[in-house]
């Protein structure tokens, strides 16, 4: 049996398969999609397929479209951003390698999601999201310069663990 986690008020995953080496999803983005902000992977590498309709892709800097049938590999570390800005929903396979803590990430977006800590676009709110960057620092981080990012994002980190938000899932 599979399950299906909400990312954003227009993206979900359908885990297919988990394991320490890999974790495959089926992804679904919504119609209409912008653009989430521009991350990075420090130590995963992502594979995707797409399955039905098409993508958004900015990787490195360099846009480009995918189309069904079209794979993308992304290495650890590449600054990459993806989104359906079509009017027709896509469907996407994902595979994250090594999985690390990718599951565990997912399962917290999914909780925020269940729980409103959103804000009305269907966003993470940022204290929220600000727990979740520095506890998930290996498995997503935003792209930008680090010596102004890690301490902001701490700074938003503690004030969510104030506030009462707590990674959920951090350590299962």
């Amino acid at each position: 049996m599979s399950e299906t986690l909400k990312l954003t008020a227009s993206e979900s995953v359908r885990i297919v398969n988990s394991s320490a080496a890999g974790l495959e999803v089926e992804a679904a983005y919504g119609a209409g999609g912008e653009a989430p902000p521009a991350h990075l992977h420090p130590d995963q590498d992502e594979h995707f397929e797409v399955l039905e309709g098409g993508l958004r892709v900015r990787i490195d800097g360099i846009d480009r479209e995918l189309a069904v049938g079209d794979t993308l590999d992304v290495p650890r570390g590449s600054v990459h951003q993806m989104w359906n800005p079509a009017t027709e929903a896509a469907t996407v396979r994902w595979t994250t390698t090594p999985a690390g803590r990718t599951e565990q990430w997912f399962r917290e977006l999914d909780e925020l999601q269940r729980s409103g800590k959103t804000t009305g676009s269907g966003t993470p709110s940022p204290l929220a999201m600000g727990v979740l960057l520095r506890e998930y620092r290996d498995v997503f981080r935003l792209a930008g310069p680090e010596p102004l990012l890690r301490p902001a994002l701490s700074a938003l980190g503690l004030s969510g663990r104030l506030a009462g938000d707590r990674a959920a899932h951090a350590g299962k």
